[in-house]
């Protein structure tokens, strides 16, 4: 005859453990297993990541100035469309172009909200999507150097045509290219941190 399970006797509880992203390995998308927030989403959100390469180089420079600087939404939107239309037209990007459905507009307004609030203006892209977890929303893809390269190729001339103040333009073709190589996800990649 079993005795009841007392306090004493029980197991102590299982962690709760959520998927919180995917890594391919060899062909497949492999679920990453982590914590769940303590909290709902929409209790507390957490801005995305801005082009200041520390917090301490926004507080320095008085917050994030680069929206500003850009001359604020318009100047945002006419590089987003630059940076699609060279996508568009150039050979060198048929790979990351083919990444994309027919239609542009959805992922142009992403990438506008998106880069409203990482140079510093309002926080629309968080307050609709939460955090940005670039890696995690690229796994789907194929990012090697080669499209790293296209990507930054569009992005480069984009900035060239949109961006007068050289100093700018220096700051965020630094930044976009940091963020593009952390997207890579391929084998030689070194944020690759997980085992083959």
């Amino acid at each position: 005859m079993s005795k009841p399970d007392t306090p004493a006797d029980s197991p102590p509880p299982c962690p709760a453990r959520v998927v919180v992203g995917y890594m391919r390995r060899d062909g497949w998308a492999v679920p990453v297993y982590g914590e769940p927030d303590p909290a709902p989403a929409t209790a507390h959100v957490v801005a995305a990541p801005s082009v200041a390469s520390s917090p301490a180089d926004a507080h320095a420079a008085g917050g994030n100035p680069h929206f500003e600087r850009l001359g604020g939404l318009p100047v945002i939107e006419r590089l987003v469309d630059c940076f699609y239309a060279r996508m568009d037209s150039l050979p060198e990007a048929a790979t990351i172009r083919a990444m994309h459905g027919p239609d542009l507009a959805p992922v142009k307004a992403v990438l506008v909200r998106y880069l409203t609030e990482w140079t510093g203006g309002p926080q629309a892209y968080s307050a609709e999507r939460g955090h940005p977890r670039l890696r995690r929303k690229h796994l789907p893809f194929s990012i090697g150097p080669a499209e790293r390269d296209a990507w930054m190729q569009c992005m480069s001339g984009a900035l060239d045509e949109i961006v007068a103040d050289p100093e700018l333009k220096d700051q965020l073709t630094r930044a976009f290219a940091k963020t593009a190589d952390f997207i890579r996800n391929d084998k030689g990649s070194s944020h690759d941190h997980h085992p083959r």
